[in-house]
């Protein structure tokens, strides 16, 4: 029985360790997993004397030195352009390794096996074995809560940190950042969304906002969303069901209306790295508007800010 036969037989139901350390059996070469976060998942406990491999063991996950180092070396880049595997080799790493995405039932990609060409080499067949490994995982996790959460929080947690901090190195994040961007096509735009406060303390202000955020995102399911500041933010593809501002959200107007909701839309924009220089746009949008109090529920960016 070839080596891909031998991973496909391989029982489902005993978590991703058992996989490891079976497939470990069929190609003798260290394998992880770390979810997209860059958080260790399992690994096999075989002597390998790597010193990414041993960080990552010992640690739980990789330093921001050496995630700088592997994004400067083009491998991060290059693990989150391949479309599944991707063979990596690079004076950043002490073996050759190979890399692949694994994605959750709703086929988000969530995690990420990698392989070092250790004891065996990464021969036609072991590479198709890996593929076949990878997608074995994928069939593993795909009732695992734990992947269906991470996805919905990692879309948060980035738009977040991407309004909170300046990214220096756009590269390190070039994971994160094509995640986020996943399913958006052509030009971006962000919108914040304000309801009315009325005195009500700050806790229970933020756990209606959370609130508000779950019923826009079932209303608008394709968009990103946030909670940040006073806002709810939602992240908007050009593309999503013809969206192209203001007019879009016409046909819902009264419940912006009768849940005391306002909404500013930024002008368009193409880098996700510039998402703070629009989030601004559109709270401007909003405060301005609010302001004029003209009845109006939702306002777009004049484009002079």
């Amino acid at each position: 029985m070839g080596k891909v036969e031998q991973i496909n037989a391989l029982e489902l139901g005993n978590g991703i360790q058992f996989l490891l350390d079976s497939a470990y059996k069929i190609f003798s070469n260290p394998i992880s997993v770390i979810d997209i976060n860059y958080n260790l998942i399992a690994f096999t406990d075989v002597p390998f004397d790597d010193p990414n491999w041993n960080e990552l063991v010992t640690t739980g996950t990789y330093s921001l030195k050496t995630l700088e180092r592997l994004a400067n070396e083009g491998l991060i880049e290059t693990i989150t352009n391949a479309e599944k595997t991707a063979v990596l080799k690079s004076e950043a790493l002490a073996s050759a390794k190979v890399s692949g995405h694994i994605f959750n039932k709703d086929n988000i990609n969530v995690a990420l096996a990698m392989m070092s060409e250790h004891n065996t080499t990464f021969d036609a067949e072991s590479m198709a074995a890996f593929e076949a490994l990878v997608n074995k995982i994928s069939s593993e996790i795909r009732d695992y809560d734990y992947f269906t959460i991470i996805a919905l929080t990692f879309h948060e947690d980035k738009i977040n940190l991407l309004l909170d901090e300046p990214i220096n190195n756009p590269f390190l994040f070039n994971p994160q950042a094509q995640i986020l961007y996943d399913a958006f096509d052509e030009y971006l735009y962000v919108a914040v969304v304000s309801l009315e406060r009325n005195g009500i303390l700050e806790y229970v202000h933020k756990n209606r906002l959370s609130y508000f955020k779950s019923m826009l995102k079932t209303t608008y399911r394709s968009f990103k969303y946030s909670v940040h500041s006073n806002y709810i933010v939602m992240l908007m593809s050009s593309r999503h069901k013809y969206f192209y501002g203001a007019p879009f959200f016409a046909s819902n107007a009264g419940l912006f209306e009768q849940n005391g909701l306002f909404m500013g839309i930024s002008e368009s924009f193409e880098s996700i790295y510039e998402l703070r220089k629009y989030y601004d746009q559109a709270v401007a949008a909003l405060t301005g508007g609010m302001a004029s109090n003209d009845g109006s529920r939702i306002f777009l960016h004049n484009g002079t800010l």
